[in-house]
């Protein structure tokens, strides 16, 4: 009979060893999955740089008419594929140069998003060390949603009837996601050190002057504004279409209980995305976020590759391996969030 992940988490300290990783490891090592896909990527950002020029000459052309309002939509899928390029870069899977790798991310997020690479990229990495952990992972921290029914019950005012409704809100609130994304990377600009304060902040400048001059220049105000607000809406909402489903209504470790090891920690708090090439470009490769937790490095490309050893790997050790359709992810994740905020609406 399959182990629930709860009676899995139970073993005895001496079950969860960082040896269970090793063999899978070495593994993937040895398939070369870990190996650099420099081609495959150079190819999607150049297509993807093309695909936005595109985009920007089709805005002037047409600009004059609100027909160009249906480019909006596709402007919110192009900046979601710059924006899983950034990720790749923050996590060394375009190359292992690390000023390269800053280059591709400043380039895509900063100047071409308007998102500070150096912000989500500290915050990025501090939920991939401890996924889910309620006082270690960023991404689950208190804020416009709560994750734990302590964490609800701490809310007061307007935060405790966003708490009571969070789960018929999330997705109206990935809309404003795009704008709240854009608004933390000049916050965090205080936090950076003097340099890469003035590299940043001037992209971001960039950007926003290159963007709003496009705009109006090529549209009147008003028209302007309602492209602005769908693109950003959109965008917001296509990277919570690719968020979403990765790890809400999966274990969370307590932060008072047993220590996993690397493989439990990733395995266990994550869930991947059924699908096929489709999904594979719609969610950036986050659909195997179960590989890419325990290979961060791993170009986007050897994922599909590296699953059937890591479910098989799981399997040996009685390790629940979490794999859903993509309508299901969301139901489990809406459900969790649903049932963390139970309490408050029995008041």
């Amino acid at each position: 009979m399959p182990q629930t992940a709860a009676a899995v988490a139970e073993r005895p300290p001496g079950a969860i060893v960082g040896s269970e990783f090793t063999p899978l490891l070495r593994t993937v090592k040895g398939q070369g999955l870990l190996g650099r896909r420099h081609g495959w990527y150079a190819l999607r950002i150049t297509v993807n740089a093309l695909a936005l020029a595109a985009v920007a000459v089709g805005i002037v052309l047409i600009g004059h008419s609100w027909w160009v309002l249906l480019l909006a939509p596709l402007l919110a899928l192009l900046s979601a594929r710059t924006a899983f390029i950034g990720h790749d870069a923050g996590h060394s899977q375009i190359t292992a140069n690390r000023s390269v790798s800053r280059l591709i991310g400043l380039v895509h997020g900063n100047l071409l998003l308007g998102m500070s690479y150096s912000w989500w990229n500290e915050k990025h990495n501090r939920h991939h060390a401890n996924p889910n952990h309620i006082d270690k992972d960023p991404d689950v921290a208190a804020d416009v949603l709560v994750f734990t029914s302590e964490q609800a019950s701490s809310r007061a005012g307007f935060r405790r009837w966003l708490t009571r409704n969070q789960a018929w809100l999330f997705f109206p609130l990935t809309l404003l996601e795009g704008i709240a994304l854009k608004i933390h990377g000049f916050r965090d600009l205080r936090r950076q050190t003097s340099r890469e304060r003035t590299v940043e902040g001037l992209l971001l400048m960039v950007h926003v002057a290159a963007y709003a001059t496009l705009l109006l220049t090529s549209m009147p105000i008003g028209q302007a504004l309602a492209f602005a607000a769908l693109h950003q809406a959109l965008f917001g909402l296509h990277l919570g279409l690719a968020f979403a489903p990765n790890h809400k209504g999966m274990e969370m470790p307590d932060p008072e209980g047993e220590r996993w090891g690397h493989l439990r920690r990733q395995v266990l708090t994550s869930r991947n995305i059924r699908g096929g090439a489709l999904t594979d470009w719609f969610l950036g490769g986050l659909n195997y976020q179960i590989e890419h937790h325990l290979f961060p490095s791993m170009p986007r490309p050897h994922l599909r590759a590296a699953q059937p050893l890591v479910r098989a790997h799981c399997r040996e050790l009685g390790i629940p391996y979490v794999e859903t359709g993509i309508v299901d992810s969301y139901r489990e994740a809406l459900r969790h969030m649903y049932e963390v905020g139970e309490p408050l609406r029995g008041e």
